[in-house]
């Protein structure tokens, strides 16, 4: 009998999968000792350690596949502070709590918009390379959602890229910190007392699947990205499946709005890749691409149907906030009168806008019009959006560039407090796995990276003051399971299809019960693709639960059902993992 959820609207959860308390595995043949383990080698994971390291610890950072290869170099914004003096950081604030829509913890904005600019200085002063106006000053640009210019960037749309690269090349400049690549995270490690004391992990060799071991910490950081690869499209790279929020649950950690995924608007439409069609909740057909009579325009070849395997790629929201506009088939820009900010409005207005617009064209994707910023800002500030782009047949000079909302950043994750500090002694979360109440119901732009910065500062002012004594790690009792890898596949075909921009209650208990007959397939053996697929059904599954109890729109969840955002619904989702394999959800309400 599945739980029963007592809240603004009481009621029974969906048939959920049972999910496991640990992963299957064969039992750690060696270890090693760190002060600190940092889960995640992005933004977040390498303020991290540079911060901890200042702090005098001894860090060890894991990351899946090699340090530069998360989401962090695949940000195009920039990020934002406030940098303007005309600017204010209470200008800041009410941008991000509206794009937030009443979710946003007041103290967690404060303290990131007020201690984001001092962020930004200690990158400078690391080395990143910001791009600046001719008297030397940093240069500034709009997104949406801004009501001002407060977003610095690095060459032109590649501010991720120059940021990672400042950040890897002050680590590997510090010989305390060590750094495990290809390892995969498996479950965290508690002393006695409960305490996070480690993790257990496996890295790969040579092509050879083995290496089962541990790494004993006085703290864990959750720095492990996002979730977007529930999804069958997302901007996501493809170690985005959600390990740290799947681990922080198998700990009885306590996860929070994770019902608020938020879809790009903006991704490029490539023909071909599933999931690329509008549809709706309850599905749809995708339709041969057509151009505007009388207009010269250009879609991509069906050739190239992927990029980074499910990894869409992403035209960044600046191209907008530089003045390009949203056209539909008969060359209208909708966005007009839609919204007060037009093609700059919250992401979430700008999603609903173009999916409602593909539904009612019964098209597959919207236009993207540049052509009137000209080749000079095209090529100069937006080099590898113009090269990405004609890769594919598409040459923004000339032609509109064809844009479909793909799944982009989770709002919610592992619940933290002002430190970092999760419901579990001794593990912390940041960046997009954590949820610090910034955010709320749907991330403004270029926040993301600056949560990241500021939070990864106070994770490690939050262990030098408290210094945490070591503990002895205990294993964990039970054999643990994991699923088939054939489950990849259907899982992010049901979730695209009943719990992605437009959900209902029959669409999400559709997908529910597809979650559930996939968790039933527990043969697979323990290994890389098998951990993986488990850690994909817990998110999904947690996601699915959050998005089938709000009943309402607000923000990035979008309910077709429950069109209309009710006062009633001003609170948290929190889940957790009962000791029986059940989601818990329990609500939280905003005082």
């Amino acid at each position: 009998m599945p739980p029963v959820f007592t809240g603004p609207e009481a009621g029974t959860l969906p048939h959920l999968p049972h999910l496991p308390r640990r992963l299957r595995a064969e039992a750690p043949s060696w270890t090693e000792t760190t002060d600190v383990c940092v889960i995640g080698s992005g933004v977040a994971g390498l303020t991290c350690a540079l911060n901890l390291r200042r702090a005098g610890f001894h860090v060890t950072v894991v990351t899946k596949v090699h340090i530069d290869d998360g989401s962090t170099r695949w940000a195009q914004g920039g990020v934002a502070a406030v940098l303007d003096p005309l600017d204010t950081p209470a200008a800041h604030a009410r941008d991000t709590q509206i794009a937030g829509v009443g979710l946003c913890d007041p103290a967690a904005v404060d303290v990131t918009v007020t201690e984001g600019p001092q962020r930004i200085a200690d990158l400078v002063h690391l080395g990143t390379e910001f791009d600046r106006d001719p008297d030397g000053s940093l240069q500034l640009t709009r997104e949406g959602g801004h009501r001002a210019r407060r977003i610095v960037h690095a060459g032109g749309d590649a501010t991720g890229a120059e940021i990672q690269r400042a950040l890897h090349a002050a680590v590997l400049r510090d010989p305390w910190i060590r750094i495990i690549e290809n390892a995969m995270v498996l479950d965290l490690l508690t002393d006695a007392r409960g305490h996070a004391a480690g993790i257990s992990l496996h890295v790969l060799g040579a092509g050879v699947e083995h290496g089962v071991g541990g790494v004993e910490a006085r703290a864990v950081v959750l720095a492990t990205g996002g979730l977007g690869q529930i999804f069958q499209s997302t901007t996501n790279p493809s170690v985005s499946i959600g390990d740290g929020v799947a681990l922080a649950l198998r700990a009885g950690a306590t996860v929070t709005d994770l019902e608020f995924v938020q879809f790009h608007p903006t991704s490029l439409y490539v023909p071909g890749t599933p999931g690329r069609g509008g549809g709706s909740a309850t599905g749809g057909t995708e339709p041969d691409l057509e151009r505007i009579p009388g207009d010269r325009q250009s879609a991509p070849d069906a050739g190239p149907a992927r990029v980074g395997g499910d990894q869409q790629p992403l035209i960044s929201e600046a191209l907008r906030g530089e003045g390009a506009y949203l056209r539909d088939f008969s060359g209208d820009r909708f966005m007009t009168g839609l919204h007060e900010l037009a093609e700059l409005a919250p992401r979430d207005v700008v999603a609903k806008a173009i999916t409602n617009r593909m539904i009612a064209e019964g098209r597959p994707h919207m236009w993207l019009d540049a052509r009137h910023l000209g080749r000079d800002m095209l090529e100069n500030r937006f080099p590898n959006i113009t090269a990405t782009c004609r890769s594919l047949g598409v040459d923004p000079v000339a032609d509109m560039i064809p844009v479909a909302p793909a799944a982009h950043y989770a709002s919610g994750g592992v619940r933290t407090d002002l430190h970092g500090r999760t419901s579990v002694p001794g593990l912390y979360a940041a960046g997009e796995a954590a949820c610090t109440g910034l955010h709320g119901a749907n991330r403004l732009a270029s926040n993301s990276l600056l949560e990241a910065l500021v939070f990864a500062q106070r994770i490690a002012d939050d262990l030098a003051e408290h210094k945490p004594s070591p503990g002895v790690p205990e294993l964990p009792g039970g054999e643990g399971t994991v699923c088939s890898t054939t489950s990849r596949a259907p899982l992010q075909e049901a979730m695209t299809a009943g719990a992605g921009v437009l959900r209902s209650e029959a669409s999400l208990e559709a997908t529910a019960a597809s979650l559930t007959a996939l968790g039933d397939n527990v043969s697979g053996r323990p290994r890389p693709a098998t951990w993986e697929a488990t850690n994909l059904l817990t998110v999904a599954a947690a996601v699915t639960a959050a998005a089938h109890r709000r009943r309402e729109t607000r923000g990035s969840h979008w309910r077709e059902d429950h069109p209309e955002a009710a006062d009633a619904w001003l609170g948290h989702l929190c889940l957790s993992i009962s000791s029986d394999g059940e989601l818990d959800t329990t609500w939280e309400p905003i005082a």
